[in-house]
Order: C-alpha cells, then sequence, then structure tokens
C-alpha cells in the first residue's frame, strides 16, 4: 500500500489525530509564536515551517509513491516526546515542551507509515528544530564569549586605522562618547538567523552532505565577522559624529545591511561550490 492509498483509507482516524495534537499544544504554541513576533532573535521562526513545508513539497511525488510499512521503532519515539512533554510541563523547561512536539511528529510518522517515509521526512522534520527559541542558559553562554570576541578584534582593527579608543569588557570608550556591543552586535542574533537559512540553502542547492555541512558550518564565522565590521563601522562613525552613530535609524540599518552582506557572503560560497556541475 502506498502512502497515497493508505491516505484515502485511513484519513477519518489520521484526522482525528489532529485535533488531539492541537489539544496538547494549545498553551505551549501560541507563546513560542509571540516570542518570535516580539524577539528579534527568533523572527525567522515564522518562515522556518514554510520551508519545512516547501521541502515536502518538492518530494510529494517520491512521497505519494512510498510504500507503507508501520514501524514498532516509532512507537518508542513516540513514546520518548510523550515522556520529554511530561517532563517539560514539570521543570516548567519551555524548550523541552516545544521541541518535544516535533519528537512526536517523527514517532507518528515512523509508526504509523514506515522507515522508507520516515527517511525522505526526516530533514523537513528535523529542519522545524530551527524555529524552537533556545534556553536562555544556552543563548548566554553562546552570546558572552561572542560579545568579547568581537569587541576585542574590533578595537584591535580600530586602533589599526588610528582610531583612538581603549575596551573594558565589550564597552567601547572613544574620546567622544561610550558605545556597547550589545547581544545583537555580537553576532548571535545574526547567527541563529543566519544558521536556519544557511541550513534551508543548502539543503535546496547542494547535493552533497558535505558540502552541505560546510555551508551551515561557514554560517558562524561569517556572522561573527559581519558583526565584526557592523561594529568597526560604527567605531569609526561615532569618532566623528558621537553617540548618535550608534542609535535610532544608523543602528537598525546598520543590523540590516550586515545580515545582508552576511546572506551575500553564504550565497557566494554556495555559488563557488557549485561551480563545474550542472
Amino acid at each position: 500500500m502506498t502512502l497515497t492509498e493508505s491516505l484515502k483509507s485511513y484519513r477519518i482516524p489520521l484526522l482525528l489525530l489532529l485535533p488531539l495534537f492541537m489539544l496538547m499544544y494549545y498553551n505551549i504554541m501560541p507563546s513560542m509564536v509571540q516570542q518570535w513576533y516580539v524577539d528579534p532573535n527568533y523572527s525567522h521562526g515564522f518562515i522556518v515551517p514554510l520551508i519545512s513545508g516547501y521541502l515536502l513539497y518538492e518530494r510529494r511525488e517520491e512521497l505519494l509513491k512510498t510504500e507503507v510499512a508501520p514501524s514498532l521503532a516509532g512507537l518508542f519515539i513516540l513514546i520518548f516526546g510523550l515522556l520529554q512533554l511530561c517532563g517539560g510541563y514539570l521543570a516548567y523547561e519551555l524548550y523541552t515542551m516545544r521541541s518535544s512536539c516535533i519528537v512526536i511528529l517523527a514517532g507518528m510518522i515512523l509508526y504509523l507509515f514506515g522507515a522508507a517515509l520516515f527517511r525522505l521526512m526526516l530533514l523537513p522534520v528535523l529542519y522545524l528544530f530551527f524555529m524552537i527559541p533556545l534556553p536562555a542558559i544556552i543563548y548566554n553562554s553562546v552570546a558572552f564569549p561572542l560579545k568579547q570576541l568581537v569587541s576585542k578584534y574590533s578595537v584591535d582593527a580600530l586602533q589599526l586605522m588610528g582610531v583612538i579608543i581603549i575596551r573594558e569588557g565589550n564597552i567601547l570608550m572613544l574620546p567622544e562618547t561610550t558605545l556597547e556591543v550589545a547581544d545583537a552586535c555580537s553576532g548571535i542574533r545574526s547567527l541563529v538567523s543566519l544558521l536556519a537559512l544557511a541550513a534551508a540553502f543548502a539543503l535546496f542547492t547542494q547535493k552533497s552532505t558535505l558540502k552541505r555541512i560546510i555551508m551551515i558550518v561557514a554560517a558562524v564565522p561569517i556572522a561573527i565577522l559581519t558583526n565584526g565590521l557592523r561594529v568597526i563601522g560604527t567605531g569609526m562613525l561615532a569618532q566623528y559624529w558621537g553617540a548618535k552613530a550608534a542609535e535610532g535609524f544608523f543602528h537598525e540599518f546598520a543590523g540590516l545591511a550586515v545580515f545582508a552582506v552576511a546572506l551575500l557572503l553564504l550565497a557566494g560560497l554556495g555559488t563557488l561550490m557549485n561551480r563545474g556541475e550542472k
């Protein structure tokens, strides 16, 4: 029995699973969507399900023709996901609760439709993890060293350019003003979004697993480099224009500009790796 035949034969039970799944997460997912809306670090969450859906749409013909062979292994994944959800509730740990929906979804696919279909749907399902906001402890443990790294090398570059500047941690002191390298300038914000987009770009444009990994990993130094350039540019402008160079329109425009540069570098890397291929 193919997936098409299976969906026709068991459409009623499958449709009944949908409201049950929604009931389990009715008070978990709305808060996550709200976080996408209010937290610029995770605004990319809105497009992650769309990209995942498109990845499935690209494989629709192969999926519909795949033979269905339910696997008992999926039941163990499903049980693990339910335990993860319960554990998250007891500890009130949002990441554990939110990510359990992806584990449960993966378990249901394997249990109901089998390993062949599970392999085809695995990457789109795993991609959904990019929409889950990171736990604060992980976010902060990455943001702090990034701030120090970007601050140090930006100051070194500015001093080589003749800018009078000294650094205290992530505080940059110029003769006319003082700047702070905040989380947004550290690269953590663009890093989170850029990793999600790099993974999608790699899946769409690269056939080799190695090239996909290279592209995703390359998002890390690209995000750090471009945000370092942002701090350097802000420092140069602040030397002549004062604090207003790091506030309001200039600050927001610089953030958009460095992210656009990061995307161009990522696209350039993809084009370079595809040279010589049809």
